[in-house]
C-alpha cells in the first residue's frame, strides 16, 4: 500500500510546492508594481552575482570548450571534416553547454548563498522585523536579487561562450594545426545571431528559476542553523534539477522559432 500511495503523495507535494512558487511570483508582481526599486540593493547584488562568478564561469566555459573540441576533432579527423570543428562547438556552446553549464555553476554559487542569506534572516527573525517595520520582505529580499540574475545570468553566459570559442581556436588552431582562415570561415559561416539569441533566452529562464527556488527555500527556512543548511541543500539540487529539465523543453521550443540549420 505504501508503494501505491508514494505516487499520489509526490504528485500533491509536487502540487503543493509549485503553489507556493506561484504564491512567491504574485507577492515578486506586487512588489514590482509598487514601483520601490531599492538601486543599491541591486547594485550589489550584481556585483555578488555577476563579478563574483566570472572565475567559475570563465573556467568552466574555456575548459568546457577545450575539451569539446579534443573530443570532436578527434572523431571529425576520420571522416575528413575536422575543419568544421568550430562550427560545432560554437553551436553547442551557444546552445546548449554555454547556458546549461553556466546555469549549474550559479545555481551552485548563488542559489546556495542566496538561500543562506535569506534563511538566516528568517530563522533570526529579521524577516519578520521587516514586516513590523512595514517593509515588504519580497521587496527587499527576493526583488533586488531576481532584477540582479536577469541583469548578470545572460552576460555570464556570454562571458561563457566567448572564452568557451577562444578555447576551442587555441586547440583546434594552434594544438592540431588547422589552418586559421578555414576555422573562422567554418564557425561563423554555420553560427549566428539566433544560436546566440537561444543561449540568452535560456539564460532569462534559468535566472528565474534559480532566484525563485533560492529565495523560497530561504524564506520557508525553520529550525535554526539546520534549517538553514538543508534549505540551501535543496535550494541547489531543485534548481539545479529543474534547470535540467526545463532546458530540454526550452531546446525543442526554442527549435521551432529559432531552427537549426538557418544560416
Amino acid at each position: 500500500m505504501n508503494l501505491l500511495r508514494l505516487p499520489g503523495r509526490l504528485f500533491l507535494e509536487s502540487l503543493y510546492y509549485l503553489g507556493q512558487l506561484a504564491g512567491l511570483v504574485a507577492d515578486l508582481f506586487h512588489a514590482v508594481r509598487s514601483g520601490i526599486w531599492r538601486l543599491k540593493l541591486i547594485a550589489s547584488q550584481i556585483v555578488a552575482i555577476g563579478y563574483g562568478s566570472q572565475t567559475v564561469v570563465v573556467v568552466t566555459g574555456a575548459f568546457t570548450g577545450a575539451v569539446f573540441t579534443f573530443q570532436t576533432y578527434a572523431k571529425f579527423r576520420e571522416f575528413g571534416v575536422e575543419t568544421s570543428v568550430g562550427a560545432i562547438v560554437a553551436i553547442a556552446l551557444c546552445r546548449e553547454l554555454g547556458p546549461v553549464l553556466t546555469g549549474l555553476m550559479v545555481a551552485g554559487r548563488v542559489g546556495a548563498a542566496m538561500a543562506a542569506d535569506i534563511g538566516t534572516m528568517k530563522v533570526t527573525e529579521q524577516v519578520d522585523a521587516l514586516r513590523v517595520m512595514g517593509v515588504d520582505p519580497v521587496g527587499y529580499l527576493v526583488l533586488p536579487r531576481f532584477a540582479a540574475m536577469l541583469i548578470s545570468m545572460p552576460l555570464l553566459i556570454a562571458e561563457s561562450i566567448t572564452f568557451g570559442l577562444f578555447a576551442s581556436y587555441l586547440v583546434t588552431v594552434h594544438g592540431y594545426g588547422v589552418p586559421e582562415p578555414w576555422f573562422w570561415t567554418h564557425t561563423t559561416g554555420h553560427t549566428d545571431m539566433t544560436d546566440l539569441t537561444v543561449g540568452m533566452i535560456k539564460g532569462f529562464v534559468f535566472g528565474i528559476i534559480i532566484t525563485l527556488v533560492s529565495c523560497h527555500q530561504g524564506l520557508i527556512a525553520k529550525d535554526g542553523a539546520v534549517g538553514v543548511g538543508n534549505g540551501t541543500t535543496r535550494a541547489v539540487v531543485i534548481s539545479s534539477l529543474a534547470l535540467l529539465v526545463s532546458n530540454f523543453f526550452l531546446s525543442i521550443l526554442l527549435n521551432y522559432f529559432f531552427p537549426l540549420g538557418t544560416v
